[in-house]
């Protein structure tokens, strides 16, 4: 009886300890005191900085464990990192009950739980005219972004990739006062691996572990990418100058990064199965500590916060005290278009970033033996098959299903291509075999990856994945197919390749196959085409009007800010491809996102400040910004991909931004519009039905508007009003970078339902000399919408400054 007490007694005990260990959570914490980036200018003066910095980051520390320590149950939690340079705070896992007594603690300001955090060139280079315009100013390619330091908030790196190699031949000229950074080593990343070019690598994995047990195959706790996505983005923002691209034995190419000669951070804070914004904060705090110059977020919430502002998270309240320190923040604007307030970059103090193409296409296609083409998707040789025209027997996967042998008839065995036992070899051996799109790659359990495994055990001659009809049309990039093989994602196409196969296919009273007739052929894919219009926004990128808070409200900032090229770029990967295993082995990958669009600016970046040591963050990206082009290759309005990619409409503010980014004006701007940290927290203060105590407990700063403000006064290069009533008037703030005087005329391309005039329409403006704008919005017609337009500021020396209009006219004046 005492021992199935005790049993019972035990049980319990596991039951509540399981529940307790189920309820923990991360939380992220700011503190009252300021961080030491800041703390020592308000106390201490300058004299004191570097002298008291370590000393005041042990106290930070010390009062994170002493709050700890004063209001939560020994062994109810567990710290896992002290943020003390940018802000100060901390990561703690421990249950949502004790992270509630955290909050009443009077050093504590702000608490969060923490959302997690996820993934968000051969020839772009040239597609953006760099080498013909930026490059030639640095002293060419091995040169561009020589001292200026990228920082990379990832997956990792891969330090052995060529990307990323040192050069002898070409050493760095350029010293790095500013840059302190360290290398961790670790597995697959030895010491050494910080080789000049890599200045800097570290890792961050405690809320990753929190979250979960990490495997230590393919989690390594070091700075080594064992996803690529790390890599690629730090090598199109500064990988090494004329790579070979080659994949499968096929050369597609030399790939550069936008500043070939800038040195790269890294700070690995995402892992193959897991990202925490605990470990994403603590990496943006460490490489601000660092000194890195140009900081890359490819990687982020995917989110909005549920119970605050999207400006007042901690996310990017960490974002706006990098911004503080010096430091240029690039974020990708996330991959949820073409819904509509889908961004997921929404203070103005971080450039977001949405995705174009460029006019570079791959096009593969089969080849019927009817003389048809059908168009599809994918990085292959062709087939070979028989006779002068290299055919080959067309086979349906479902036709050749093996009947005698004991398999579940799911569709991953009967139609997918999945299991190679599952089929009759005599029918598949030198076939082109359709497998269908179905169940399986919806719920995700098949792969492209096996299709390929089940090709070169069978010995097809190449396979076809088809649409379903059952499922619709499906998006797909292009892949690197190791055997023949082709995509075919519409299923119109689909319906004449299935037409074809009933016409050739002989069939007995039971409709089983007795003769395959039908030929086909799978031709080259790997050969690029250079015709298309570009840029189009792409269809993955996310759109705006942007959001102030969970409830969609809107927010008087403008999103996406900038648009780049994000769609087919060739960039370095890491053989490993732990979450990609059709990509495993490979160098290099051919990627869509907005994590491949971000490290172009980044880049560019680099390179404007390399020419412009002293510009602000805010300056350079106005510069960014008020240059970019909202025309394509043929002279005509950027477009963008709708739901169905095939099917364009004339983009506007919300899908491009300001434009496609163009690195030949950044450098040459003209005039900038600069905002700084006060700047922007006069606009927190001036947000609609924000109290004073809310933005002070985010930030540590008092609001203190003296003059009436509202959060379209921010001295944007945009101006975005999302519910103008009547009339209002917005103030710009000019300033001159270029070398002499300069007089400029206004106009303005009218948006719908409004009319808007500048004040003054002419004026002159000595080089670094400022001047105020005052400019007015008057409603003429109410509207159900947004309405576009653009200032344009038109300069006696050539200079063209552009500011874009966002506005929805809601009521008319009485």
């Amino acid at each position: 009886m005492r021992s199935t007490l005790l049993l019972l007694l035990m049980l319990i005990m596991a039951i509540i300890g399981r529940v307790f260990a189920e309820d923990r959570a991360i939380y992220l914490v700011l503190m009252e005191e300021h961080p030491v980036a800041f703390h020592q200018v308000v106390a201490l003066g300058e004299q004191g900085k570097s002298q008291d910095s370590s000393e005041l980051a042990k106290h930070l520390v010390a009062s994170h464990d002493r709050v700890l320590e004063t209001n939560l149950e020994s062994g109810s939690y567990k710290k896992l990192y002290s943020f003390n340079h940018i802000v100060n705070g901390f990561a703690v896992h421990t249950t949502h009950a004790q992270a509630k007594k955290l909050e009443l603690a009077k050093e504590v300001r702000l608490i969060e739980k923490d959302r997690g955090a996820k993934l968000m060139t051969t020839y772009t280079p040239y597609f953006l005219g760099l080498p013909q315009s930026v490059w030639i100013k640095e002293g060419g390619p091995k040169n561009a972004g020589d001292g200026i330091v990228v920082g990379i908030v990832d997956t990792g790196i891969d330090p052995s990739h060529p990307s990323f190699a040192y050069d002898p031949l070409n050493p760095f000229r350029a010293d790095l006062p500013r840059f302190s950074g360290d290398c961790d080593s670790g597995p697959q990343f030895p010491p050494g691996s910080c080789n000049g070019k890599i200045v800097s690598a570290r890792y961050f994995a405690a809320g990753a572990a929190a979250s979960m047990p990490l495997n230590s195959s393919k989690d390594f706790l070091s700075p080594f990418d064992a996803v690529g996505h790390g890599s690629h983005v730090a090598s199109i923002a500064a990988g090494n100058w004329g790579v070979p691209v080659t994949v499968d034995g096929f050369e597609y190419g030399w790939a550069s990064g936008i500043a070939p000669h800038a040195r790269i951070a890294i700070y690995k804070a995402i892992y193959p199965d897991i990202g925490t914004l605990a470990d994403v904060i603590a990496a943006i705090d460490q490489a601000t500590k660092d000194g890195v110059d140009i900081l890359n977020l490819s990687v982020g919430p995917d989110e909005p916060p549920e119970d605050t502002l999207t400006f007042l998270n901690v996310f990017d309240i960490t974002l706006l005290f990098a911004r503080k320190a010096g430091i240029f923040v690039v974020q990708a604007a996330g991959n949820k278009g073409p819904a509509a307030s889908s961004v997921i970059s929404f203070s103005p103090w971080a450039m977001g970033v949405g995705a174009s193409t460029t006019n570079r296409r791959y096009s593969g296609g089969i080849l019927l033996g009817n003389g048809r083409k059908l168009p599809g998707v994918g990085l292959s040789g062709p087939s070979f098959g028989q006779g002068l025209f290299q055919y080959s027997k067309l086979v349906m996967a479902k036709d050749a299903v093996m009947v005698n042998l004991s398999f579940p008839k799911s569709p991953e065995y009967v139609e997918e291509c999945q299991h190679p036992e599952a089929l009759d070899p005599a029918a598949v051996r030198g076939s082109i075999v359709i497998c269908n799109f179905s169940a399986g790659f919806v719920n995700g359990s098949s792969t492209v990856s096996a299709i390929i495994d089940t090709a070169k055990v069978m010995a097809f001659s190449g396979f076809v994945l088809v649409a379903n009809p059952v499922y619709g049309d499906f998006v797909v990039q292009p892949l690197p197919f190791s055997t023949p093989g082709i995509m075919i994602p519409k299923i119109s196409d689909v319906q004449i390749l299935l037409e074809y196969y009933k016409g050739q296919t002989d069939r007995d009273q039971r409709g089983v196959v007795t003769r395959y007739r039908g030929r086909a052929r799978i031709g080259e894919g790997r050969i690029a085409s250079f015709w298309d219009e570009a840029p189009i926004v792409s269809r993955f990128s996310s759109r705006g009007p942007n959001i102030i808070d969970s409830h969609m409200n809107l927010a008087d900032v403008l999103k996406p800010d900038i648009l780049a090229p994000g769609d087919l770029i060739w960039a370095a990967w890491s053989p490993m491809s732990a979450a990609d295993p059709i990509l495993m082995g490979y160098n290099f990958a051919l990627l869509s996102g907005t994590s491949m669009a971000t490290p172009h600016v980044a880049g560019i970046a680099a390179l404007i400040k390399q020419l412009h040591p002293s510009w602000t963050p805010s300056m350079i990206a106005s510069a960014i910004t008020i240059t970019a082009s909202e025309y394509d290759n043929r002279g005509e309005p950027i477009k963008a991909q709708g739901p169905d990619f095939t099917q364009l409409y004339q983009s506007t503010h919300f899908d491009h931004g300001a434009g496609l980014i163009n690195p030949a004006r950044t450098i040459d701007p003209g005039l900038v519009f600069s905002s700084e940290f006060e700047d922007y927290i006069n606009f927190l203060c001036s947000l609609p039905n924000v109290q004073p105590e809310i933005v002070t407990a985010a930030t540590g700063v008092a609001c203190n508007l003296s003059l009436p403000y509202h959060p379209s006064d921010l001295n944007l290069p945009t101006i975005t009003i999302s519910d103008l009533i009547g009339s209002q008037s917005v103030r710009r703030t000019v300033m001159n970078v270029a070398s002499s005087a300069e007089t400029y005329m206004c106009s303005v391309i009218q948006p719908g339902g409004v009319v808007v005039s500048v004040h003054p329409p002419l004026f002159t403006v000595a080089p670094l000399e400022t001047l105020d704008l005052e400019i007015k919005l008057n409603v003429t017609q109410v509207l159900d919408d947004f309405s576009f337009g653009d200032i344009v500021l038109t300069g006696s020396l050539d200079h063209i400054v552009r500011l874009p209009l966002s506005v929805f006219p809601v009521l008319m004046s009485e």
